[in-house]
């Protein structure tokens, strides 16, 4: 057998093996088509959308891509006598390959960062239902500012076993404040209402995260960082720590109770506030 039928051999069984991987991967990203549990938030809509915009741009081009790899392999398949041919450049080529990818890019990226201003950067309602959560190796604690709707203040200095937030009990406005030890209770929010969650680490960097809300903010030592959503379906949602916290990362889990504010208000009626707790 000569060498060219050894090459076109070779280019054939290669160009197959490129079309069976790119046939694999749609089919087992159509089979499957979605990865994240059913959605349960307002935004998330949005989020979920472009992420399947891009998938399917991505997607194609990787699809095209790969076909025409595998007709390249067989049309310039190389013989015994057959010379490669080079150019240096093509000014067509080069601009078409620079300017629609890059186009391309621009608008996804002014769409991300459209939808993120929208999440992040526009300001919640007023009547928003509030709650502070805690960060620690390897549990969440959560706080309610209580009728005033106002926290009260926090000073490391005055952490200890019977106050783990370091709440100022002298503070007017931390006297009706809820607090809960860390993995003590679940964290309690309305349904159909927008909630602003204040998020503040004790120790290390953490993640805040709850999938079905297509929800995820770092939970970052020394500041405060914040998050708001609006959950549109009742039931308990896994909150999971998205940023590798520790040997206990695996084990920093919390439950998400969406309820009626009814029930969410007459629930809260039953809880000690800091007055009771820290006299």
């Amino acid at each position: 057998m000569t060498k060219r039928k050894l090459g076109r051999i070779d280019a054939v069984l290669f160009a197959l093996l490129i079309v069976a991987l790119v046939v694999t991967a749609v089919v087992t990203v159509g089979g499957r088509f979605w990865w994240l549990p059913p959605l349960a938030s307002e935004h998330g809509k949005a989020i979920d959308t472009l992420f399947i915009v891009t998938l399917a741009i991505t997607g194609t081009v990787f699809v095209l891509v790969q076909l025409l790899l595998a007709f390249s392999v067989i049309r310039f398949a190389g013989g015994e006598k057959r010379r490669a041919v080079h150019f240096t450049d093509n000014r067509t080529l080069e601009l078409i390959w620079t300017i629609v990818p890059a186009v391309i890019l621009t608008v996804l990226i002014a769409s991300g960062g459209r939808l993120w201003s929208r999440i992040q950067i526009a300001k919640p309602p007023e009547d928003a239902f509030k709650v502070e959560i805690w960060g620690e190796q390897f549990r969440w604690t959560f706080r309610y500012p209580g009728k005033d709707g106002q926290f009260g203040r926090t000073d490391l200095k005055l952490v200890s076993v019977e106050n783990p937030l370091g709440i100022d009990k002298n503070d007017p406005a931390a006297k009706d404040d809820i607090f809960f030890f860390a993995g003590e209770e679940n964290l309690h929010i309305p349904i159909n209402k927008p909630v602003v969650v204040y998020l503040r680490s004790k120790d290390v960097l953490h993640s805040f995260y709850v999938p079905q809300l297509r929800v995820k903010q770092d939970v970052v030592p020394g500041m405060v960082t914040k998050t708001w959503f609006v959950v549109t379906k009742k039931g308990e949602y896994e909150i999971a720590c998205a940023e590798l916290c520790g040997l206990g990362h695996y084990s920093m889990r919390g439950v998400m109770v969406v309820e009626d504010e009814n029930d969410l208000q007459n629930w809260l009626k039953d809880q000690l506030t800091v007055a009771d707790v820290l006299p």
